[in-house]
């Protein structure tokens, strides 16, 4: 029970500090202004240099969605609902893909939904709770590429 707890806090704390940084965003750019800019991330980390509006409204909300059924899947999980954590891993595993993601992100997706069909297919609890640890890997990995943090 400790463990599901964890992870039903970790998963809220991941999700908070997507808010949280979306709404500090206003308020950085003042302190950009005086501070000079931090070093630019590494080419394999950005979407194509065309695409200046990366990540879009519609990216954030689809990501959003991501932490929204992982959510659902491990409350699922943490109430011994193998059935019910079926769905939102089918969802991980099929839904449709954001188009402009960048190449160095898209190894994290593919495990992510490698994952999700592992919970699909399990057959058991402590199975399906394995493959819903390695999804929380790949969205950690992500985040981290990407330079998102979640620790706030």
């Amino acid at each position: 029970m400790k463990l599901h707890m964890l992870w039903i806090v970790g998963f809220a704390l991941c999700a908070t500090g997507c808010v949280e940084k979306e709404q500090a965003v206003p308020e950085q750019a003042e302190e950009t202004q005086m501070t000079p800019p931090p070093p630019e991330p590494a080419a394999a980390e950005l979407p194509a240099a065309e695409d200046e509006s990366f990540p879009d409204d519609a990216f954030l909300r689809h990501m959003h969605a991501h932490a929204d059924h992982i959510d659902s899947l491990n409350f699922a999980l943490a109430d011994d609902d193998l059935e019910g954590a079926k769905t939102p891993a089918y969802w991980l595993s099929r839904h449709e893909e954001v188009s402009a993601v960048p190449a160095g992100w898209q190894p994290y997706l593919a495990g992510m939904r490698e994952a999700a069909r592992a919970v699909e297919e399990a057959t058991d609890l402590a199975t399906a709770r394995a493959a819903a640890e390695r999804i929380a890997e790949q969205c950690q990995g992500c985040h981290a590429v990407a330079g998102v943090r979640t620790d706030q």
